[in-house]
């Protein structure tokens, strides 16, 4: 059965400000002193003694639920001693940030509560918490080390593997690798295809994706995936036309060129239309209005009740 889900905007690396649909880079500020943003009046610093990947997801999650408010995040990382944990916090005062923080050591933070109300900063400990009520929930001391310093996991590895894959498979490039891939991600220019890719390869799925061009056949390879492992991006044609507009002018090319024409945009799309229709059992989803990370989020949560459906139907057996 095809999945159909509304509403994307695209997120071009790492934002500094989240926005319903746009980002902007990260810029440091001009000014010193107690300064707020010089956007919407607000920061907040993520703080990690490693490589402060969990607190940031949390954060930009977070801010979703805020759409209307550009906040600035900046990320300090790898945060390991009481000297470093006061300059972050200084700076924090001087720019009234808020500050979210995963630090595993008690002895630090101990210190980061300290030292942040001598500088009346408002903190947010992430893990902390999570930590103390775990280690009494299994009866067991932690063995609070910062996770970058613990020996590399098959895991690790595994995802350095799938991002591997994500790049040598990106925009068509290697037909032979769709047969491999656990994901194949299919749809027009501009639909998001590349970063969602690298998204959900950071999670260990090794992911190709194929592009929809106008008049040219998709690969055969294509035909042999279990329909099960294939997507199809699709996405309202304004957005699209707005995405290709911009990227236009950051190429320097005519606006006139057919890749930002509306009659040319409507024929891709339509050609994608009747791909997708050909293989009722594709997921598809709208990437219109929703952020990489939540389009990611259905792919995965599709993928989670296959396997649990799956490992249901060996139960019975």
């Amino acid at each position: 059965m095809r999945r159909r889900e509304p509403g994307c905007f695209l997120s071009r690396g790492r934002p500094g400000f989240v926005v319903p649909s746009r980002c902007g880079e990260c810029r440091e500020p001009s000014g010193r002193g107690r300064q707020k943003s010089t956007m919407d009046g607000h920061q907040i610093f993520v703080v990690s003694d490693s490589t402060g990947e969990t607190a940031e997801r949390v954060v930009r999650a977070a801010l979703l639920q805020f759409p209307h408010h550009r906040v600035r995040v900046r990320l300090f990382t790898r945060v390991r001693d009481r000297d470093a944990v006061a300059e972050v916090l200084r700076k924090a005062g001087e720019a009234g940030a808020m500050v979210v923080f995963t630090l595993v050591s008690p002895e630090l933070r101990e210190s980061f509560h300290e030292i942040a109300q001598q500088e009346k900063v408002e903190t947010v400990d992430v893990i902390g918490q999570l930590i103390h009520k775990v280690a009494t929930y299994v009866e067991a001391s932690p063995l609070n080390q910062p996770s970058a310093t613990m020996p590399l996991s098959e895991e690790y590895f595994r995802r350095v593997e799938a991002i591997e894959f994500a790049v040598k498979s990106d925009d068509g490039k290697e037909p032979r690798n769709l047969r491999k891939a656990d994901l194949v991600l299919v749809g027009v220019s501009r639909t998001s295809k590349t970063p969602l890719s690298t998204y959900l390869a950071g999670r260990g799925l090794r992911v190709a994706n194929v592009p929809l061009v106008l008049g040219v056949s998709t690969p055969a390879e294509l035909e042999d995936i279990p329909s099960e492992r294939v997507v199809g991006l699709t996405i309202g044609i304004d957005q699209l036309l707005e995405i290709r507009k911009a990227r236009l002018v950051q190429l320097g090319m005519p606006a006139d060129t057919a890749y930002g024409l509306r009659e040319h945009v409507r024929s891709e799309l339509e050609y994608a239309e009747s791909i997708f229709s050909r293989h009722p059992d594709w997921m598809v989803i709208d990437v219109s209005g929703r952020a990489i990370e939540e389009t990611a989020t259905i792919i995965l949560e599709s993928i989670k009740d296959r396997e649990e459906k799956r490992f249901q139907q060996e139960m019975s057996l």
